[in-house]
């Protein structure tokens, strides 16, 4: 039992370190280089005017800190499982080969995709709001610290996702770091404040797609919209894009005397 016990421990200690390592290299990155060393060059591509105190920053990092806690100890389902041989999904994703690995990545990064757009809705309902949802939507002027944070509720929802698709999709453990790389960047990205995306001649989204930085920053300043994470495709559908979200973005990427980031290319 005390074997089994410590592997916990260490695997929770693991898990925890990787995330806060991760947490911290992507929001004080981003912050360092958006907010302090490129601040001129970008002025044109800033969202929004003025900036979030420094007590919102620092109340974001303690909340995301303790988000990455609760995502250690629900990741420790997955070690459980794993450990007690009900999970075989890595075993099986080793022999699929290199094809299945990066599809398997894909397939991943959709899914949570979905996963995201709808608890995000749900947690979106009045009932459930105040308790799952309210911490994160605090930040109402977003910045890069304001990644993971997240009521206890929410960070445990977040973190629901990938035990769940450990268990019932074969995936490989490095797959399953590349995809929290991905989220982590695309999360502090998404809260930076700056619209870094690429932008059409005429001032619109040249990957309409995915989410832009000004499409998530919407959500923050009118919460009935724009709940998707990476990609447009669920708003659309579903007729939750806020309707002046293009005339937002081209105000971040065509305002008077700056040029658009694609017109050089």
């Amino acid at each position: 039992m005390l074997p089994y016990l410590a592997a916990m421990a260490d695997n929770w200690l693991h898990a925890a370190f990787t995330d806060v390592s991760r947490y911290v290299t992507f929001a004080v990155g981003v912050w360092l280089t958006l907010w302090v060393v490129l601040a001129a060059p970008l002025a044109g591509r800033k969202i929004r005017e003025g900036r979030p105190p420094a007590r919102q920053l620092l109340i974001e990092f303690a909340c995301s800190i303790r988000s990455i806690m609760i995502f250690s100890t629900v990741g420790l389902i997955s070690f459980a499982l794993f450990r007690a041989g009900l999970m075989p999904g890595p075993y099986i994703a080793r022999g699929l080969g290199p094809v299945w690995f990066w599809t398997s990545l894909v397939l991943m990064v959709v899914a949570h995709d979905a996963w995201f757009y709808w608890t995000h809705r749900l947690i979106h309902d009045r009932r459930l709001f105040r308790t799952f949802h309210r911490r994160h939507h605090r930040s109402n002027s977003p910045s890069p610290f304001t990644a993971y944070s997240f009521d206890l509720g929410e960070a445990a929802i977040n973190a629901l996702f990938v035990p769940l698709w450990m268990l019932l999709v074969p995936t490989q453990w490095p797959v399953a770091g590349l995809f929290m790389l991905h989220q982590i960047v695309r999360n502090t990205l998404g809260h930076s404040g700056y619209e870094l995306f690429p932008a059409t001649r005429d001032g619109r989204p040249l990957l309409p797609w995915l989410t832009t930085v000004t499409h998530h920053d919407l959500h923050h300043a009118q919460a009935g919209w724009n709940y998707g994470l990476y990609f447009t495709w669920w708003d659309k559908w579903m007729g939750t894009e806020n309707p002046r979200y293009l005339e937002r973005f081209a105000a971040a990427v065509c305002r008077p005397g700056r040029e658009v980031m694609a017109e050089a290319a």
